[in-house]
């Protein structure tokens, strides 16, 4: 069993494949909060910290989170929607954290469904999560986007950054990359050292770097920093174009 917080067929906006059309699947849950981020939501008067899908990690929402504990209602589902889209588009698993789930029966099912159907299924996680590819082969067909949460994240660094785990997919799935959310801020401390420190786990990942920012105002105030980083450190930008086109909107 496990739990979707949505489902939508966008574009993808970040990373490698932005500009991809892609279906998403949103987890819910996470085993990071990142009040870093700084996205402020309120819950019963409280207003606690978290990334922009805070929906999606606090437990406060779960009420609101689609139980899945069967797999054929979810294929069956997936494929009306590719047949209705008119073409078999990417596979976003994102969340929370999807990988939470791996091991789940019904979770690795649909995996191995979306496989088999020859689909490109890339799972955005915080890669802090050992994968048994031995036990679960379909992974193997996989894109992991390895978005590694850095010093903003609020995370302490034994809990947000796992060699084992990270080289373990590296030299598993089928592609990986690094994905970094940084702001201005980080660009003038330690964003440099961070990433650094990271590639000495993982080398030869080409490296992807976007601003911090769950609205379009959050966006501008980070974008020209984290650009210029990247020219500086031959990385590539990455936008967020969700939110450009959409700001606040979910299920975009």
């Amino acid at each position: 069993m496990f739990y979707l917080t949505e489902q939508f067929f966008s574009i993808q906006g970040e990373g490698k494949y932005a500009g991809v059309p892609s279906y998403f699947l949103r987890t819910g849950g996470c085993n990071l909060n990142c009040p870093g981020f700084g996205a402020s939501y309120e819950v019963n008067g409280e207003v606690r910290y978290g990334c922009d899908t805070y929906f999606a990690v606090d437990s406060a929402y779960a009420k609101s989170w689609i139980k899945v504990d069967e797999s054929k209602t979810l294929i069956d589902k997936l494929q009306n929607e590719f047949t209705h889209i008119g073409y078999k588009p990417h596979v976003v698993i994102t969340g929370g954290e999807p990988l939470m789930y791996h091991s789940d029966k019904i979770f690795y099912a649909v995996i191995e469904w979306l496989v088999s159907e020859g689909i490109e299924v890339t799972f955005e996680t915080n890669g802090t999560i050992m994968i048994d590819f031995e036990t679960y082969p379909a992974y193997r067909s996989c894109v992991f986007a390895l978005s590694l949460k850095l010093a903003n994240s609020g995370e302490p660094e034994e809990k947000r950054i796992i060699p084992q785990a990270l080289r373990s997919m590296r030299d598993h799935a089928k592609e990986s990359f690094l994905k970094f959310t940084i702001d201005a801020e980080l660009v003038k401390t330690s964003a440099e050292d961070e990433i650094a420190s990271i590639r000495q786990i993982l080398p030869e990942l080409p490296v992807y770097c976007m601003p911090v920012g769950e609205s379009r105002n959050t966006i501008w105030k980070n974008d020209k920093a984290v650009f210029e980083f990247c020219m500086r450190h031959n990385f590539r930008y990455s936008d967020r174009l969700h939110i450009r086109v959409f700001d606040t909107t979910q299920g975009v």
